[in-house]
């Protein structure tokens, strides 16, 4: 453990992208970091990017000094080893940052010494597991998502590397990495990036009998994580890298949840300027206000971050994105819904209610007049009183569209004289770099005051990456010199100055490995999948290994799929350590509406966990 108490905090924003379009759009919203698929072994299988637009998104990147990370998150097969070396090579080369892994193969692998980041399939839920992972040369650490402040704090404290905490997106029902619902139910994997997302399905709650207690409900599938109004709680629990999720997600939906983290992250360094600071530069411009509710989400919850726990973790009557609320029904009368206030939507925007069966539907807003919504056809028959969202709107559209951010680098430009011929322009951005240019003149001595016209001169910087920040026009006011010389002077400078900020980037190396140990033994849910893996944990101290269940020939008739910290028995009140145990059945059993998946569920009361079993096979 070190004291990082007298250290400024270094704060990270990582935000996703799923090509190159979207990352630049990322970066220009603030992002201080992206993270993004190589082409291929990344854990979005429909989220690959070719080395080239890698390489074009580092030397973007690197600009602000904002970093660039590649996920290979995917267990590697053995066959595989080789190609995942050329990729590393490929990947070293295009000046990648660091790569975000799981496999730990390649802490065995003859690879450059790019970074290593221990991602969220790792399954990080403790000091003594993170610490292990430092100690085997990660250089930040991803904790499960699951992980309350307390638990984050304390693996922060322990370790010297930066931790990683997810703040806003989808949610996974399993400990990240420790799910094979897909594997079994369809052979695709998650751990492979192919999850076919079991969890987001309509499933019958029944007894062990089969009787049905519950029918037709998503009870695996979790509202989106929403941390905006904990962020401050996490920079005291240790965290540096605040991470949104969504990889797969649209430009629109990357631009809205990073600016609004940006910003966010920005209000408490001016409140705290002695103590935080972004790890990038820049200043962004954007021409729309950043709303979480605006785009995709399936409600929201901080999960179980704060104590006590929010009491509704999932959205049972619906998987797909329900959006904000916009007000409540009051009346409706032929194509007319009047709402209880006035409207935040416009005329085309998608709209939607839950009806008095719990199911989600949707209706489109044809015209939109204060607090009334007109429809083409008939209005929906729906009870007063009923909550009306808005789950599709004009304003992600337009985040949607190009041209609506920008990222610049704040310059100091000071232009003085050298001698009785001769004049200097020098610049200097927020990042660092620096450059100075000069030219030859013949002084002139003006009718009129001069410097207004040679300031806005040398201030116009176009279309390059950088903004005027701060002007010295040291000449004398009646000096004359021609907007011609001033003007190639000006982009002299700024083309020695692209050249520094490119010069001054320079990309970390791998962490040293410090002497560590790993268990006894250990089973399937470590994932090892390859005898690199296998090399990693023997040569450590595990004498008992057992191989992913991916790579196993033959599976039991009952396989533990999830393990999860959400409780479906808490989730409908009937938590077997409350006087509402009995609310429910003992036994409790789900059944895949029009499937042919059964999964027991078995409740871990003294770790407070639920592991979902597989036995379609005992049928």
């Amino acid at each position: 453990m070190t004291d990082k108490s007298s250290a400024v905090h270094t704060l990270e924003l990582l935000s996703p992208a799923r090509d190159l379009a979207t990352a630049i759009a990322a970066i220009d919203c603030g992002a201080d970091a992206v993270y993004i698929g190589g082409p291929d072994h990344g854990a979005r299988a429909a989220a690959s990017n070719s080395i080239e637009d890698i390489g074009k998104l580092v030397e973007y990147a690197h600009q602000f000094g904002v970093k660039v990370y590649v996920t290979l998150n995917t267990l590697v097969y053995e066959n595989e080893i080789d190609g995942v070396k050329r990729l590393v090579n490929e990947l070293y080369r295009a000046g990648v940052d660091a790569l975000i892994v799981q496999d730990l193969s390649l802490l065995e692998m003859d690879i450059p010494p790019i970074e290593l980041h221990a991602s969220t399939q790792c399954d990080t839920r403790t000091p003594e597991k993170a610490l292990r992972l430092q100690n085997a040369g990660f250089s930040q650490i991803v904790v499960a998502r699951e992980l309350n402040l307390d638990e984050i704090k304390s693996i922060a404290d322990a370790v010297e590397v930066p931790v990683e905490v997810f703040v806003h997106g989808a949610l996974c029902v399993s400990y990240s990495g420790d799910c094979r619902a897909s594997l079994l139910a369809t052979g695709r994997s998650a751990n492979r990036g192919e999850c076919a997302q079991m969890c987001r399905l309509p499933y019958d709650l029944t007894d062990s009998t089969g009787k049905i207690i519950i029918a037709g409900r998503h009870f695996l599938s979790l509202k989106d994580m929403n941390r905006l109004e904990n962020l401050e709680q996490l920079i005291d629990a240790g965290v540096s890298s605040f991470k949104i999720e969504g990889r797969l997600k649209d430009a629109g939906y990357v631009k809205n949840i990073t600016a609004l983290y940006s910003s966010r992250l920005d209000e408490i360094i001016r409140r705290n300027p002695d103590k935080y600071r972004r790890s990038s530069f820049g200043v962004k411009t954007i021409d729309f206000t950043p709303s979480a509710g605006s785009v995709f989400n399936r409600g929201f919850t901080n999960y179980f971050l704060s104590r006590p726990q929010p009491r509704s973790l999932a959205s049972m009557a619906t998987p797909k994105s329900t959006g904000r609320v916009v007000g409540r029904v009051k009346s409706i009368r032929n194509n007319c819904l009047t709402l209880d206030k006035s409207l935040t939507i416009e005329n085309g925007d998608g709209l939607g209610y839950f009806d008095r069966d719990g199911q989600f539907k949707g209706f489109r807003a044809n015209r939109v007049e204060g607090n009334r919504i007109f429809t083409r056809d008939k209005a929906p028959e729906i009870a007063p009183g009923t909550e009306i969202y808005c789950n599709s709107d004009r304003q992600a559209r337009i985040v949607s569209q190009r041209g609506t951010t920008a990222r610049r680098l704040l310059t100091s430009i000071k232009l003085y004289r050298v001698d009785e011929h001769r004049i200097a322009l020098s610049m200097t951005t927020e990042s660092g770099a620096s450059a100075i240019e000069v030219a030859d003149v013949e002084f002139q001595t003006a009718r009129t005051p001069q410097r207004e016209n040679r300031q806005r001169v040398i201030s116009k910087l176009g279309d390059t990456i950088f903004i005027a920040n701060d002007v010295e026009d040291m000449l004398a006011d009646d000096d004359f010199v021609a907007a011609s010389v001033l003007t190639n002077l000006r982009r002299r400078c700024c083309e020695m100055l692209m050249t520094s900020v490119k010069s001054r980037y320079k990309t970390a190396q791998r962490r040293a490995a410090k002497p560590f140990s790993t268990p006894e033994s250990v089973d399937f849910h470590e994932n090892i999948s390859n005898s690199l893996a296998r090399k990693f944990y023997a040569e450590h101290g595990t004498q008992k290994i057992d191989d992913a269940l991916e790579i196993q020939k033959s599976l039991n008739k009952e396989v533990e799929v999830m393990k999860c910290r959400y409780c479906l028995r808490r989730e409908l009140g009937a938590c077997l350590k409350t006087p509402n145990r009995n609310k429910l059945p003992n036994d409790l059993m789900l059944r895949q509406v029009g499937g042919n998946r059964y999964y027991r569920l078995d409740f871990d009361c003294k770790n407070c966990q639920m592991r979902v079993i597989d036995v379609t096979g005992s049928k």
